[in-house]
């Protein structure tokens, strides 16, 4: 059995029930993997709660169920605050549990962007230039304007604090102003941990690339492909809701780079944006399994499979790449293609010549959509929050 933590985790349910590997999963309430056929639900867990609150005893419940199953199951965590949790208590979930998890100094880098900023410069990694916005600080600091406006401020955390300060779940802020940077400092101020600013890459999100990969306990790459987003929402700074699998020689170049130069080991997702000189700068490392996976699993590469195969000492799947250039959607693709000025005749039309791999949906498993709405339904009849699309 393969145990997964985090939201938003159906993508990586679905690529395991590819190879017929049973799955729990422990996910906030209303999370639409929790009406999959393919998954059991363990656990509710809220992982969007404080740091403190993952804490030795959810590891405690976690090792008791690990115990009543016939074997160890494989733990995979697909949130940055899951990722840290089995970091932070690797030895007390290893008493039941197999899995591989970066180093702890790693992890805590790559999930806080402000020690990430400073790993970055330690490796001479191709990050913008970067400054850590002390939220102690009553008034920006001088060397912020250094970068050059517009820039971009994001969260160290993407927690309540942030959506906020935000005023949306949008992975970044646009300051295109002195006075904007003024009047957004406040807000800084409220932020549970600092966060960074960083010289804007001038490109729309569909400049962003990506490479996915999965590194053997001995160093070695079992599994990779590379990807680049097709729209987001919001249009700007927004989570994915389309996306497409290619085969970038260059951005799996680098990409193999920055693997080697910290040296990791485990799954990780690693972004880059194309800027106009031709360059591609490093975004962020995402050392956990994403939505990515079921898309890179239709194309031939299953990245948790692989994963699971390894650790239960099975046979790896065949990770020759059988399909590029193929499309992944979310059912809100079709609101953020009305907001990329795409009518619904292209859109329709654009569903019609690809035929992408669908997210949520899956007529063989429609209990995702169906809860996922009818949460969405109540959550409205009672004025609630709803989570946003990944």
């Amino acid at each position: 059995m393969a145990l997964v933590l985090g939201a938003r985790v159906i993508e990586v349910v679905r690529s395991l029930a590819m190879e017929r590997i049973p799955v729990g999963v422990v996910t906030p309430t209303g999370d639409p993997a929790r009406w999959s056929r393919y998954a059991r639900n363990v656990l509710t867990w809220d992982w969007m709660l404080p740091a403190e609150r993952h804490d030795e005893a959810l590891a405690d419940r976690l090792v008791r169920f690990a115990r009543q199953q016939a074997s160890p199951p494989v733990l995979m965590y697909c949130s940055d605050q899951s990722m840290v949790f089995v970091s932070q208590h690797r030895e007390r979930l290893a008493e039941g549990f197999r899995f591989v998890v970066p180093d702890a100094a790693l992890v805590e880098a790559m999930e806080d962007k402000a020690r990430f900023a400073a790993l970055a410069e330690a490796h001479a990694l191709p990050v913008p230039p970067t400054v850590v916005l002390d939220h102690c600080q009553e008034n920006p600091p001088d060397e912020l304007l250094d970068l050059g406006l517009p820039l971009i401020v994001k969260p160290t955390a993407r927690d309540r604090t942030w959506v906020t300060a935000a005023g949306s779940s949008a992975k970044a802020v646009r300051i295109e102003t002195k006075e904007e940077l003024l009047e957004f400092w406040p807000r800084v101020r409220c932020l549970s941990k600092p966060a960074i600013a960083q010289e804007i890459v001038p490109g729309p999100e569909t400049a962003v690339v990506s490479y996915h990969v999965y590194v053997d306990d001995k160093g070695e790459i079992a599994g990779e492909f590379t990807g680049c987003k097709i729209r987001t929402i919001p249009v700007e700074y927004g989570h994915t809701s389309s996306l497409t699998i290619t085969d970038d020689p260059e951005v799996t170049r680098l990409g193999r780079e920055v693997c080697r130069a910290l040296d990791l080991r485990g799954v990780a997702k690693i972004d880059f944006k194309l800027g106009p000189d031709g360059r591609l700068h490093l975004f962020e490392i995402n050392a956990r399994l994403t939505l990515w996976a079921h898309p890179g699993a239709q194309a031939g590469v299953n990245l948790p499979a692989i994963m699971y195969a390894d650790l239960t000492g099975r046979p790896r799947p065949d990770s020759t790449r059988t399909r590029t250039h193929m499309d992944w959607v979310h059912p809100k693709d079709v609101v953020a293609a009305r907001a990329h000025g795409i009518s619904m005749t292209q859109w329709l039309s654009w569903m019609w010549r690809t035929r992408p791999v669908t997210g949520v949906w899956k007529w063989d498993d429609p209990g995702p959509l169906l809860g996922m709405a009818a949460v969405r339904v109540k959550g409205k009849a009672f004025r609630s929050p709803t989570p946003a699309a990944d």
